[in-house]
């Protein structure tokens, strides 16, 4: 694993990881938009060509950022859940659509920022919603 690393900075490192166009959009999907299926991933806006989606699927699980299951009533459609280490970038993904919309929107004036966010603390804002994610796959376990 250590070659897949450029040097031993924990910055440069978790970028080597995060650092492309879509993992994160991918975390993001699965975090914020209930993105479960490589067909769910396919469809969305952002638009993946499903080589780079597998390629990507395959290196977040690599990473366990993620896990791929089955449900127990389907074992044909591959889901994929965020681990507790994609959990954790819950943070990051709320960090960056903060600054994006307070430094990108000059740029880009049709983003949209999530009501929410401005009506509690970050910090709340994450365990809501890291919270909520883990009791939709325990509905879905279910």
């Amino acid at each position: 694993m250590r070659d897949k690393f450029r040097c031993d900075c924990p910055i440069s490192s978790a970028l080597d990881i995060l650092g492309d166009k879509w993992t994160l959009v991918l975390v993001k999907q699965m975090l914020l938009e209930d993105k479960r299926t490589f067909k769910d991933f396919l469809e969305s806006e952002e638009a993946i060509a499903s080589n780079i989606l597998s390629s990507r699927l395959k290196m977040l699980e690599e990473f366990k950022i993620i896990r791929k299951e089955k449900l127990p009533d389907n074992k044909k459609t591959n889901l994929y859940r965020l681990s507790e280490k994609g959990l954790g970038l819950a943070p990051v993904i709320i960090e960056l659509a903060l600054w994006s919309g307070e430094h990108v929107r000059e740029f880009h004036p049709g983003i949209e920022m999530d009501s929410r966010l401005t009506h509690r603390s970050k910090k709340a804002f994450v365990q809501q919603l890291v919270e909520n994610y883990k009791a939709k796959w325990e509905k879905l376990q279910t």
